[in-house]
């Protein structure tokens, strides 16, 4: 094969007129976080919700906190958000006398729930008639308006923030939205693994347990750095495993994957060389962690991951090991494209 930058397609620049990400192949990355919370603010504050002698208006975005950002691996744009936003608010029946004010918190607007499915609390300042007859309006009808902004957002990050994400080859135009494949760093599809412990295996806690060893390696076409962000890396980690996500990279983070079924917690990280995890299966007896270490070497035209995990329940070790290939490494190589050259 040929070597790094010899030959090799990613690293042919004439068919980029800048010379930059050769056919769209490598991992990149814009943040939306500042954007986000403009376009949040711009959406939301002043927006005014009207209906059947109730007038309401959102006065102030108080907070938005979190984090945004667009991705492009081959073509296919990723998108990772979480927000916390709170609102205030304020709103009054036609002929009322009292001017009514109160939240609206919106605690996780996410790529991993629906807009619909989203949770938002409504609260008032002051308990009279006229104050609940107006929060009841902002439960039920104030809800869904503030949704469609919410909706606007999410079209306006993947639509308009992302361009230029994708660029096009030489003399080519530049690429539409609507060429592109969008996904969200969820798929929209929740993937879990198949549980693993054996009917037979009905370990007592405090029993001795009979334990072995797995060694894989596997090739990945990418740069060392590239494998070990694949594994790290939040929004990278949640398009392999096509589910939601909870990551803690650094000594002592705690890590939670496909559904909770695998968690752990990180040992040691050396970028680009090494990772050591403490490692276990729901389903595997209580507090019983396994230990896997990822050696990662760079070659001239690809990068070697060495697998080594200890103290893996006998009677799983075959599964496991087919696991490892269908959920880690395949998924890996479809997600970001490690797997061939183009």
């Amino acid at each position: 094969m040929a070597k790094w930058g010899e030959g090799d397609p990613r690293w042919i620049v004439e068919e980029r007129p800048d010379a930059t990400n050769v056919n769209n192949w490598h991992w990149t990355e814009k943040n939306a976080g500042p954007w986000s919370k403009d376009r949040l603010k711009e959406l939301l504050t002043n927006l005014k919700i009207a209906q059947n002698g109730i007038d309401c208006k959102i006065t102030e975005v108080e907070k938005v906190d979190g984090e945004a950002s667009a991705n492009n691996r081959k073509g296919k744009l990723i998108f990772f958000y979480e927000w916390d936003i709170k609102m205030k608010w304020e709103g009054r029946l036609s002929g009322g006398n009292e001017t009514v004010k109160g939240e609206v918190h919106i605690p996780n607007l996410s790529e991993e729930n629906d807009v619909s499915e989203v949770d938002m609390t409504v609260t008032i300042k002051g308990s009279g008639e006229e104050a609940q007859r107006v929060k009841a309006f902002m439960h039920n009808f104030g809800r869904n308006e503030i949704r469609k902004q919410l909706s606007e957002y999410i079209r306006s990050l993947k639509e308009e923030f992302s361009k230029g994400l994708i660029l096009p080859k030489k003399d080519e135009a530049p690429v539409k939205p609507d060429n592109v494949s969008m996904i969200t760093s969820g798929f929209n599809k929740k993937v879990c693994m198949e549980p693993l412990i054996s009917p037979q295996n009905n370990v007592q806690i405090g029993c001795k347990l009979d334990t072995k060893t797995i060694e894989l390696s596997e090739t990945f076409q990418c740069r060392a750095q590239e494998f070990y962000d694949a594994m790290t890396r939040l929004e990278m980690v949640t398009a392999f495993t096509q589910g939601h996500v909870k990551l803690e990279a650094e000594k002592g983070g705690k890590f939670s994957l496909f559904g909770g079924n695998v968690t752990g917690e990180f040992k040691e990280l050396v970028p680009g060389k090494k990772i050591v995890q403490y490692w276990r299966y729901k389903q595997w007896p209580d507090q019983h962690f396994s230990e896997v270490t990822f050696n990662i070497e760079e070659k001239e035209d690809h990068t070697l991951v060495t697998l080594k995990q200890v103290l893996v329940p006998a009677t799983e070790v075959e599964q496991t090991r087919v696991n490892w290939k269908r959920y880690y490494f395949d998924s890996i190589k479809r997600a970001f494209g490690f797997g061939a050259f183009l």
